[in-house]
């Protein structure tokens, strides 16, 4: 199923609308934590701590913007009552950390704080870019309803946040774009998975 019909799907319904942002919190909490969770514990550069504070604004920002469709008292954790497809919202950046992980230990034979760092470099490139499409559509949809929800201030970010990644991964390895584009193939296997889950909980595939 397409992007936009599972977006169609979701903001036509305000208790949907409001899970789906809840997912979407939960998922940029996670890219916060997998950021901090990767740094060094004196070597935190300007850039590495700017995208963690960001990504946890982000997280902070689509919770907050669960009161324009419902009231957030009603979606207080991210436990599983409150998400869409749950499983695979929880796994998406864990596995796609992990298979990178694998790929950087098969490859560059990259261990400790350099992997860690690698795989940070890798796995928040290949979100990135799936945020610049997944956001600017959402938004798309959003506009198109005339709702009050929007995205617009995290498509800013984003785009800022894709340009930064591509520069510290050019000064990473010159073959950056080859090991990139194998973090973004290991990320568009999971992010399909994820839309089908997304789907079937939502009986549209």
């Amino acid at each position: 199923m397409k992007l936009q019909e599972i977006f169609r799907n979701i903001i036509a319904t305000d208790s949907l609308h409001a899970r789906f942002l809840n997912t979407l919190s939960l998922m940029e909490n996670t890219g916060a934590r997998k950021i901090s969770a990767s740094e060094d514990k004196s070597k935190v550069s300007y850039i590495v701590l700017k995208h963690a504070a960001e990504e946890a604004r982000h997280a902070f920002y689509l919770k907050k913007q669960i009161q324009k469709v419902g009231k957030i008292s009603d979606f207080p954790t991210y436990e599983k009552p409150y998400l869409i497809a749950p499983f695979a919202s929880y796994t998406y950046l864990h596995t796609l950390d992990i298979q990178v992980c694998r790929y950087l230990k098969q490859t560059l034979k990259l261990s400790g704080n350099d992997l860690k760092y690698a795989a940070y470099l890798l796995v928040t490139y290949a979100i990135e870019v799936r945020a610049d499409e997944l956001y600017p559509v959402y938004q798309e949809l959003l506009e198109e309803v005339s709702s009050k929800v929007n995205m617009k201030s995290i498509i800013v970010e984003e785009e800022g946040h894709l340009a930064e990644m591509i520069n510290q991964l050019k000064e990473f390895s010159p073959a950056w774009e080859m090991h990139a584009k194998v973090a973004c193939d290991i990320e568009k296997t999971l992010f399909e998975q994820w839309i089908i889950s997304i789907g079937t909980e939502l009986g549209v595939n």
